[in-house]
């Protein structure tokens, strides 16, 4: 039986993850898995306080767990996760000061064979009120290639915009040759 391979989508906010998650997992005949703050900003009208943080984690994770399982019953090779849990422990270190989930988020990071990270070179747009808008996108990219830099965890950078990024993205999905 094939074992599902997972690619996370991880960047900052508004640079076109859920989007390109979609694409891609059409493209492939994959499965993408949502990013579970925008339900929960969504569903609570607000963002997430610092206790909340843990939550949010856990439950990016089980939502993986599920598209796993399913992409395992259907046969399917690839899952498509728009973000990771890594980037909910960034989150929390960039708004809060709050490293503490950063070593959880670190050994659910090593599950991905690729992340592809999205550059914040897309016009911002707000996105059902999460977060604070276009001038925190340059410090949460510049951790997030930090954290994944300084892990070595396989990641390609995406760029570009509309099909320019799509194709760029597929070429990087590509490269794990399945």
């Amino acid at each position: 039986m094939m074992t599902p391979q997972l690619i996370g989508l991880i960047g900052a906010e508004c640079t076109g993850k859920t989007t390109l998650a979609k694409a891609l997992a059409a493209h492939f005949g994959g499965l993408w898995v949502p990013e579970f703050l925008r339900t929960f900003c969504l569903q609570q009208g607000r963002t997430p306080r610092v206790d909340e943080q843990g939550f949010i984690l856990r439950s990016q994770f089980d939502l993986e767990e599920q598209r796993l399982a399913q992409a395992r019953q259907t046969g399917c090779a690839l899952v498509f996760c728009d973000t990771t849990p890594l980037l909910t422990a960034i989150y929390s270190a960039h708004y809060f000061a709050d490293t503490s989930l950063l070593d959880s988020a670190h050994v659910l990071q090593q599950r991905y064979a690729l992340n592809l990270v999205l550059r914040p070179d897309l016009g911002w747009e707000p996105d059902g009120g999460q977060r604070d808008g276009a001038q925190a996108r340059a410090a949460v990219d510049a951790l997030v290639l930090h954290q994944l830099q300084t892990r070595r965890y396989p990641h390609i950078e995406v760029s570009g915009q509309g099909p320019q990024r799509v194709q760029a993205a597929i070429l990087a999905v590509d490269t794990l040759r399945l």
